[in-house]
């Protein structure tokens, strides 16, 4: 076993170890009792959070590199839907027991993600327990162009990145005991945030949020912060590769309600979708309409056949 000490000098030294892979403006990082981090002018600091229990957001066998990979993951679809750009986080770490092997193989999965999205670890804190990770991640965005919730008009295009329902089958195939496809498998335990393609929306799209808890949960929570209403046409909503031969009962439900996608959900103005190409080559991600807001309360979800599709599980919901 490492040392507590120790243990947080490894980290720091896999996930943040060159200088000139980190964010400026962390004055005072890992070393003393907080950080001191400089805003540049005319940005907003952007600040989100999230958890990850075992058995709850990652099953028990799951490999550190993931859970390394996917703790932060979670928290730059955030910042993606907000138009940000990564700085720095913070991260609580509590681990039933300091086995270097794990520890090491966690902090080079997180070390992957965090280089690629030049995003500094500026400090965080390590106990022991049940295997838990918090983090708080930390972005910046020019005054008055972070992307919200709320803005959404009658007449707007629903938007989606990506295909919506993979992770979802590889999570319900690992718990059957099946073999998931390797993308489906990539998708639930390596998620990409669409972090370009949320700056790319910046000043285009008139509300985003990224879909962790399901599609329809989180369309929902698009509708009812700019008390709106939508009609979303399933005949439109593209399909991952491994569930084009599931029957629609199975389908449909990963689809709308599965969650852990990690994809962008936005709505835009119709003069803008002759820019939906541009904005998937910026996103380097594939964009879908898959519906329209309108005024009438409420989210309708018409099948292939042009009847009503009635789900009966919207998304992910804790304590349910």
């Amino acid at each position: 076993m490492m040392p507590e000490f120790d243990l947080i000098r490894r980290l720091q030294e896999i996930i943040s170890p060159v200088a000139a892979d980190r964010q400026p403006g962390c004055l005072i990082g890992i070393g003393d009792d907080a950080a001191v981090l400089d805003l540049p002018a005319g940005r907003q600091l952007v600040v989100c959070t999230d958890t990850l229990v075992e058995g709850v957001h990652f099953l028990p066998d799951t490999s550190p590199r993931s859970v390394g990979f996917k703790s932060l993951a979670v928290n730059l679809s955030d910042l993606a839907a907000m138009g940000a750009d990564p700085a720095w986080f913070l991260m609580a770490l509590t681990l039933p027991s300091a086995d270097p092997g794990w520890t090491d193989a966690f902090a080079e999965g997180m070390a992957e993600l965090a280089r690629k999205s030049r995003i500094t670890l500026a400090g965080g804190d390590i106990s022991s327990g049940s295997l838990n990770i918090s983090i708080t991640a930390l972005g910046l965005v020019s005054e008055g162009r972070a992307l919200t919730r709320s803005g959404a008009q009658p007449g707007d295009l629903i938007v989606v990145s990506g295909a919506p329902g993979a992770a979802a089958n590889a999570l319900r195939l690992l718990r059957t005991g099946g073999l998931p496809d390797p993308e489906d498998l990539q998708a639930l335990e390596f998620p990409r945030p669409r972090l370009a393609l949320g700056k790319a929306l910046q000043g285009l799209a008139t509300s985003c949020i990224d879909i962790s808890d399901g599609l329809l949960a989180d369309l929902g929570h698009i509708l009812e912060q700019s008390s709106m209403g939508a009609e979303l046409e399933l005949s439109k909503l593209p399909c991952p590769k491994s569930l084009e031969l599931l029957p629609d009962d199975i389908r449909w439900p990963l689809q709308l309600s599965g969650g852990d996608d990690y994809e962008l959900c936005f709505t835009i103005p119709p003069s803008s979708l002759g820019r939906i190409d541009e904005l998937a080559l910026r996103g380097q991600t594939t964009l879908t309409v898959i519906g329209t807001v309108d005024d009438n309360p409420g989210l309708s979800v018409k099948d292939p056949a042009g009847g009503r599709y009635e789900a009966a599980d919207r998304g992910y919901e804790h304590f349910r």
